[in-house]
């Protein structure tokens, strides 16, 4: 919530910069695009529930528990599996983006791309969560 009233008062002030005072700013497009960012990322691997995802229902929703759970554990181990090979990757990737800093913030670039790693992690334990309760037999509906 608060990333988004920042992001939300970014735009706003770069419009009244912008068109009232003909004084364009930079710094409030690298706000919005950053907090954008990380209330994507931050919020599909923490605060989104796994039936508020998309998915294909018309298929999903037409086969019995059994298949779903199948499908759950297939594409489940699927992502993690990726998720967990691209992981180290990832890791020096952000790593090596503290030698750059943004243009107006001059803020160090792993710090802000830093989201992913958690992200990554975050989806990681997650469907690793989703697969191991449908090979116990739940439902992820349940």
């Amino acid at each position: 919530m608060v990333l988004l009233a920042v992001m939300f008062a970014a735009f706003i002030i770069q419009i009244v910069f912008r068109y009232v005072f003909n004084w364009p700013v930079g710094w409030t497009s690298e706000v919005s695009v950053l907090t954008w960012l990380w209330v994507v990322l931050w919020g599909t691997a923490f605060v989104l529930k796994d039936k508020e995802e998309i998915r294909f229902d018309i298929i999903y929703g037409a086969v019995p528990t059994g298949v779903r759970r199948t499908f759950i554990v297939v594409s489940g181990t699927i992502l993690v599996v990726l998720y967990a090979v691209a992981l180290p990757a990832s890791w020096n990737y952000v790593a090596f983006m503290k030698v750059e800093r943004s243009a107006y913030l001059h803020v160090p670039m792993n710090w802000l791309y830093s989201i992913y790693i958690l992200f990554a992690v975050g989806c990681i334990v997650r469907y690793g969560w989703l697969v191991w309760s449908a090979v116990r037999g739940k439902d992820a509906a349940e």
